[in-house]
């Protein structure tokens, strides 16, 4: 049993709870476009967070029963109430507390597997997909979606947010994750044991072809810059004038008829033989 939380950038406040679950909804399109679990039947979601995926993926392949791990107790137990309120994802899944280094499961115990935005929070990835692999069986599909934090662009130039994207990256990377890991997880899959490793890079770029849901990302990317502030500034990564510089450069480039924003990540599939 794991007890306790973690080292977690964005922390686990109601707030951030909240965001996580509106982040599921506005990705889901570009997230699952080319995601099958149809040969599947017992899928295991690693960081299960407050299942704001689990209610996704229930929904998407209404023939699977799912068990979603995760470390934090407070993740956990909004997992539990968010799924209650949801007619179709009851008697569906099962959440457990547990290290994705070390899974309570036996050999062979899954036919699938689902990994997302996790890894960069992990301290040893190779491990966790080392884990996962034991746990499913030959044939098994799993799908890996990680960022790539370097692809980050936004127009006009705002150094204020540039700086902190930077501690932002840099606070992640130090306590034991890694903003940069959608790019490796070719190798790591491979190093992994799995096998016909697949990775597509997929990507926001917004203008003025799109002005409204442009206006909507950076809102969204403002919430998510900002639930790090606290930490950041706690450990003297950024100055508070470096995050209101940042929150009035994310305004006026919200307000700009010309602002651009353009954000990539990775998304795998590989087998298991």
């Amino acid at each position: 049993m794991v007890t306790g939380e973690f080292p977690y950038i964005h922390g686990f406040s109601s707030e951030e709870q909240s965001r996580l679950t509106r982040q599921a909804r506005m990705f889901e399109n570009i997230l699952f476009n080319r995601i099958d679990f149809s040969e599947a039947k017992q899928l295991l979601e690693v960081g299960c967070g407050v299942g704001a995926q689990t209610e996704i993926l229930l929904r998407r392949f209404p023939h699977l029963e799912l068990t979603g791990v995760d470390r934090s107790e407070a993740q956990l137990a909004a997992a539990e109430r968010n799924l209650a309120q949801t007619a179709w994802c009851t008697s569906r899944y099962t959440l457990q507390q547990a290290d994705a280094t070390d899974l309570p499961f036996p050999d062979r115990s899954f036919d699938a597997a689902y990994l997302c935005w996790v890894l960069e929070h992990m301290p040893s990835p190779a491990r966790v997909l080392s884990e996962v692999r034991r746990v499913l069986s030959p044939g098994a599909v799993v799908y890996v979606t990680e960022v790539l934090n370097s692809s980050f662009f936004l127009d006009p130039y705002s150094p204020h947010l540039l700086r902190y994207w930077m501690a932002f990256n840099d606070y992640q990377y130090d306590s034991g994750g890694d903003p940069f890991i959608g790019a490796k997880l070719g190798n790591l899959l491979l190093a992994g044991g799995y096998r016909d490793v697949q990775t597509e890079v997929k990507s926001f770029h917004l203008d003025n072809r799109q002005p409204g849901k442009r206006k909507q990302m950076i809102e969204f990317w403002q919430e998510v810059l900002l639930s790090a502030a606290d930490q950041l500034v706690a450990a003297d990564k950024v100055d508070p004038a470096t995050v209101e510089g940042m929150r009035g450069e994310l305004q006026a480039v919200r307000n700009d008829p010309n602002a651009v924003f353009f954000f990539a990540f990775v998304q795998a599939r590989a087998l298991v033989y």
